[in-house]
């Protein structure tokens, strides 16, 4: 029954993800005297996500460091520096460039890795990224938005680093460790249940978090119309750039693919409890935002991939 449920919720990502988005919005109310779940939700997510991690996947830095440090590059320098000059080109707020640099800035998505097997990438690449961005979170997020806050606005970094190692690294690490010493145990028994459990806390975080845009969507201007686009702009850039760039540089398919997955997703959700944890409301907006296209663009991608590189259906 739950394996069931949860195939249901997977196949339907891209739906379920947006009606969150806006049942929040429109129960705003109720949205915003749950604010204070959020970090605990998100953290369980993280624990149940690295389940599926263990020690051994960051040995396979030895195999491919030039493609790991490539990939860290790409989503932490190379993605935030286009979306900060994108974003300054369009608009003239401050706060609207950190919320698009910060959507792009936080580690990327776990659910990439669902991406990464169907399209016969490199897993064992993919959880290395994952699990090493993951760890390197509460440094290089502080790090960027510094940099890209500069004096325009207060932020205590120290307490962002921390709310980091809180949500993600400290649940990164349980989880690893916990699957480590179990030897997969508790994942395979575990693991169908713990698979919709998941995806609900995922919904939860978009539904409580849309309380802090409601105002802004309830209005809908030309600006939140030029908001959304750009945020599209953005989103499919990614897996275009990480496609490119990877066909010119790798000729490994499953390479190829694992790249254009790792470079196109994003733990948005983590963004999103950052946005309205430390920043002002517009902040969550392109960070928010992002969660309408990401499932969309990823099944689109995958059948680009399958036509491009010939990956033939699992």
């Amino acid at each position: 029954m739950l394996e069931k449920i949860n195939l249901f919720m997977q196949k339907r990502m891209a739906i379920l993800t947006p009606l969150s988005l806006l049942l929040g919005v429109l129960l705003e109310h109720i949205g915003q005297h749950l604010l204070s779940l959020v970090p605990i939700i998100f953290a369980i997510m993280t624990f149940i996500s690295s389940l599926n991690m263990k020690v051994k996947d960051a040995r396979v830095f030895i195999k491919y460091p030039k493609t790991i440090l490539f990939s860290i590059a790409f989503l932490h320098m190379f993605m935030p520096l286009w979306a900060y000059f994108l974003s300054r080109l369009i608009f003239d707020d401050y706060l609207l460039t950190i919320g698009y640099v910060l959507a792009v800035a936080v580690p990327t998505g776990v659910t990439s890795i669902i991406w990464v097997t169907i399209s016969k990438g490199n897993l064992p690449l993919a959880l290395a990224i994952i699990l090493i961005d993951t760890l390197l979170a509460p440094i290089v997020l502080p790090s960027l938005i510094h940099l890209t806050v500069g004096e325009h606005i207060t932020i205590d970094i120290t307490s962002l680093m921390l709310g980091l190692i809180w949500m993600v690294v400290i649940p990164s690490i349980a989880g690893i460790l916990v699957n480590e010493f179990s030897k997969g145990k508790v994942q395979q028994k575990y693991g169908k249940m713990l698979a919709p459990i998941s995806k609900l806390c995922l919904f939860a975080v978009v539904f409580i978090n849309s309380s802090a845009i409601a105002p802004y969507l309830k209005n809908v201007t030309w600006e939140v119309l030029w908001i959304v686009a750009v945020v599209f702009t953005v989103s499919v850039s990614g897996y275009i750039f990480a496609l490119l760039i990877g066909q010119a540089l790798w000729k490994d398919k499953s390479i190829i693919a694992t790249l254009v997955f790792i470079g196109g997703m994003r733990n948005i959700a983590a963004g999103v409890v950052v946005a309205i944890t430390y920043f002002p409301a517009k902040v969550v907006m392109p960070v928010v935002f992002g969660m309408l296209f990401q499932q969309v663009l990823a099944s689109f991608f995958y059948k680009i991939v399958q036509k491009k590189l010939a990956v033939e259906e699992p």
